[in-house]
């Protein structure tokens, strides 16, 4: 197949997950091998989206260049790649891209409605000679790429949690996607809260942008109180065990999710894979230890 880019330009704005900066984003459409590259245009810094520009990974990924960060690109990196975008142009006017709801779904409903404009060239997909596979023996967490003649992608996520359980998501590369993996927000523990705040972490969290499990037992005001520290209305917990303004998308939201981050991880490998990849518990840290593999493996650069 050919590459492929956006028909028209699509503007978003809102506040980042971690940093809490408001910024403006702008995607274009981009010429037949250009990638996904993000313009700071408050900087004047051009950030090619590539494994080699990771530069954090704690809660989101961030890639860096000139000393300019982007933050946060996952949810972005995904929906691109759900759709079969190529090429794409990312004007952003401050350091984290925004988290709008907590998923990719913005994304995709704003550019499929209008499909994509096929490019001269052909797609270039990155192949490998044979499996690897990455892990990290502290936390279990692994990520397998094994040859493959299409592009698929498995998530199991386990935290050992009674609300979660363990949740296995795969996407085998079609236009499911948009429905069923695009919607799936973001997540965090309850007890995580506290932890996150005092690392400069989530000032931009609210509860219409992610999904706050509450896994032990909690108080009322231990509720309150971390409702009143991040300026949230004063909530419940409901009987499934999360706070009680959610609503699931789907009963294996939080894995979809968990999946959605590493589809759009192993994006800056550089393109499309022909490939099959596996996780089991990813997490930024270890999908970019992957991205990072991939890239120093792909046969055909």
């Amino acid at each position: 197949m050919n590459q492929q880019t956006l028909i028209n330009s699509y503007k978003f704005e809102g506040r980042g997950l971690h940093t809490g900066k408001y910024a403006h984003m702008t995607l274009y459409p981009a010429p037949a091998g250009y990638g996904i590259r993000f313009i700071r245009t408050d900087a004047g810094v051009e950030v090619p989206a590539l494994a080699s520009n990771i530069t954090r990974t704690d809660r989101s990924t961030t890639i860096s260049a000139g000393g300019v960060n982007v933050v946060t690109i996952e949810h972005l990196m995904s929906a691109l790649t759900g759709l079969g975008v190529d090429n794409a142009r990312i004007e952003i006017n401050n350091e984290e891209v925004p988290i709008l709801d907590g998923s990719a779904e913005r994304y995709v409903r704003a550019i499929a409605p209008d499909g994509l404009q096929e490019q001269e060239e052909e797609r270039t997909w990155l192949e490998f000679s044979e499996p690897f596979e990455v892990r990290d023996e502290k936390t279990g967490s692994w990520v397998r790429v094994e040859p493959s003649d299409r592009m698929s992608f498995e998530a199991t996520v386990d935290f050992g949690s009674k609300v979660l359980g363990v949740q296995t998501a795969r996407w085998n590369g079609g236009g499911s996607y948009v429905g069923r993996i695009a919607p799936c927000r973001t997540f965090v523990f309850f007890h995580e809260l506290e932890f996150l705040a005092s690392r400069g972490l989530v000032k931009g969290g609210d509860v219409d942008n992610a999904i706050v499990i509450v896994e032990h037992p909690v108080t009322p005001e231990q509720i309150d109180n971390m409702c009143t520290l991040f300026g949230m209305p004063h909530l419940s917990v409901s009987e499934q065990g999360y706070l009680s303004n959610i609503k699931l998308h789907f009963p294996d939201e939080c894995g979809r999710h968990k999946l959605l981050d590493l589809i759009g991880d192993m994006r800056l490998m550089g393109g499309f894979p022909k490939a099959k990849i596996t996780a089991y518990k990813p997490g930024h840290t270890i999908n970019s230890l992957a991205s990072r593999a991939a890239q120093a493996k792909i046969k055909n650069v």
